[in-house]
């Protein structure tokens, strides 16, 4: 598994993250099974977030009731959570009040003294930067959270925070596929205004996260889109399909794999999230760490996704 050391901080982390938003309904033997299996992968990053699960924290909860980690490896792993999202609302709230109480039932759930990375869970648009640069000390002084970061978030909405939050805002979770990849594909039809490619949606969140040192983790990195399952064999992207299909034999691999090798060939040093609970598909999944698509892959990729090369 490819790692890294995440820009400001100590962390070495993997390329692929194994998301736990679906963890709930797994007996204790399948939670374990998964856990091993990212852990054999090279996988020693798990996400998770307050709101996954019902009642809240009860994906948190799961995880920690169904390993029972002891303090040496919990010390192996990392643990990213989330908070913000009140589902009952739905509303966001990045409030003081809010980032603390959540993030304390965090650690409740998960049976950990500790949080290596907190995100701020979308934006919230009546945010206070000062009520969150508040929590945010005040965890990091307590030892409860170590490291700091956002999702969903623009280039403006994070210099924001920045302007009064101390700690370094080190990652930005974003939704990116072949088939969601705007972030991408906006900046190779700049200035081409009869092209709706051209159109920016994020702002240039890409190049500004990969000129401040924030890391882009690449969330739904399958979907077609929300609420309509994965493209793989998806009738709507034969083209794609085929050429991953292509692509997957030629390299003696999986579709899964040659989806995750694409993200992964972008030099900004992403991570992809694998949100599935399927030990077979998150071999597959990790296995995109160790494939080094070219150029010439990568955009005909690209291309069959439905994005012009000008």
């Amino acid at each position: 598994m490819k790692t890294f050391t995440l820009p400001g901080t100590s962390l070495t982390v993997p390329s692929v993250i194994s998301g736990m938003m679906r963890v709930q309904d797994l007996s204790d033997a399948k939670v374990r099974d998964l856990y091993e299996t990212a852990r054999e992968c090279g996988i020693d990053f798990f996400d998770h977030a307050d709101i996954y699960g019902t009642p809240i924290h009860a994906c948190e909860a799961r995880f920690a009731e169904a390993l029972r980690l002891s303090p040496a490896e919990r010390s192996e792993i990392t643990i990213q959570t989330k908070a913000g999202i009140v589902p009952s609302g739905p509303y966001f709230d990045f409030s003081y009040d809010h980032i603390i109480e959540s993030v304390n039932g965090s650690l409740e759930a998960l049976n950990t003294d500790y949080i290596d990375i907190l995100l701020l869970h979308r934006p919230d648009i009546l945010v206070e930067p000062e009520e969150v640069a508040r929590a945010f000390s005040e965890l990091e002084a307590a030892g409860k959270v170590r490291n700091f970061g956002v999702s969903n978030q623009t280039p403006g909405q994070i210099e924001l925070l920045k302007r009064f939050v101390k700690q370094p805002l080190i990652v930005n979770q974003l939704q990116l596929s072949p088939t969601h990849a705007e972030m991408m594909a906006q900046g190779a039809a700049m200035n081409m205004p009869r092209l709706n490619q051209s159109a920016s949606y994020d702002l240039g969140i890409l190049d500004y996260c990969r000129l401040n040192d924030v890391t882009i983790q690449a969330w739904s990195p399958f979907q077609s889109d929300l609420g309509k399952g994965t493209y793989f064999e998806n009738p709507d992207y034969p083209e794609l399909n085929e050429v991953l299909n292509k692509l997957a034999n030629s390299h003696g691999v999986k579709s899964e794999t040659i989806a995750t090798a694409w993200i992964l060939r972008h030099p900004a040093n992403m991570q992809v999230i694998a949100g599935t609970m399927n030990p077979d598909r998150l071999r597959a999944i990790a296995a995109g760490a160790d494939i080094n698509l070219t150029r010439a892959e990568w955009y005909q990729i690209y291309r069959a996704a439905g994005y012009t090369v000008p």
